[in-house]
């Protein structure tokens, strides 16, 4: 079985679904293009093989000081969930990794051979719940349509001008990157549905016209089997193939 890797092959598919090229298939290739980009966003924001966890390095300029925030307009960013930062100029920032506190720390495992791992464990607990009640994480807050990131924290004294970050990030994939994304057969169902659906209320406007023959234009009857077997699909995907809400929360 030949592979659907590319958006032509991925229209010839639908085309050859839907009847083609046995019978006309009544649609305008602009309009199969935006069914495609339909089914790829439907797919990126609610398939877990639409999407993907990457981590974004980020480093403050002073633009960013300047507006009170980061301007982050990648289209394929779903959601950014998580903030790491991991020092600047200064390298003795508390919140860098390879700052003082984090380097001390490793001292621990020096002894871990002969130390009590329970105990072990229950200090550490302990010492992370009070160091998120004296220093809690900086909350985050970034909007798809705005492409604007808010930190609620004192800029010029928790991010100074050079501070480098990382961000969590849920983006979609790609296919421009990653082609096989339209070999994916809930993506190749849905988009012959949607161009189904195209094809429909294309004809809707002919309903009741009798051809030569007795063959009878009925556009209705096909745009509504096409958007029963759409729910259909996007029941689906929402009750199967869905992430945890939770996961995307940013």
């Amino acid at each position: 079985m030949p592979t659907v890797n590319s958006r032509k092959k991925l229209k010839d598919y639908i085309y050859r679904k839907l009847g083609g090229p046995v019978i006309e298939i009544n649609v305008d290739d602009a309009q199969v293009e935006d069914r495609i980009d339909d089914a790829v966003q439907f797919l990126g924001e609610y398939h877990f093989d639409g999407v993907e966890k990457i981590y974004l390095p980020y480093t403050i300029t002073q633009t960013d000081m300047d507006q009170g925030y980061i301007n982050i307009a990648n289209p394929n960013i779903l959601s950014i969930v998580n903030l790491y930062p991991i020092g600047g100029e200064s390298q003795t920032s508390t919140d860098n990794v390879f700052g003082v506190r984090y380097q001390y720390s490793l001292q621990d495992f020096n002894s871990l051979i002969a130390m009590d791992l329970a105990n072990w464990t229950i200090v550490q607990q302990r010492l992370s719940l009070i160091q998120q009640m004296l220093e809690p994480e900086k909350q985050i807050r970034w909007n798809r349509i705005t492409n604007q990131l808010f930190i609620d924290a004192e800029w010029d004294v928790d991010f100074p001008v050079g501070t480098n970050l990382i961000f969590e990030v849920y983006s979609q994939v790609n296919p421009a990157d990653y082609p096989d994304v339209y070999d994916n057969h809930f993506l190749k169902k849905y988009a012959t549905t949607l161009v189904k659906m195209q094809w429909g209320q294309n004809l809707s406007k002919y309903s009741g016209i009798q051809l030569p023959g007795g063959v009878t234009f009925d556009g209705k009857a096909i745009y509504d089997a096409a958007k029963e077997e759409a729910d259909k699909l996007e029941s689906e995907m929402r009750a199967s193939f869905e992430l945890p809400p939770d996961f995307l929360v940013g």
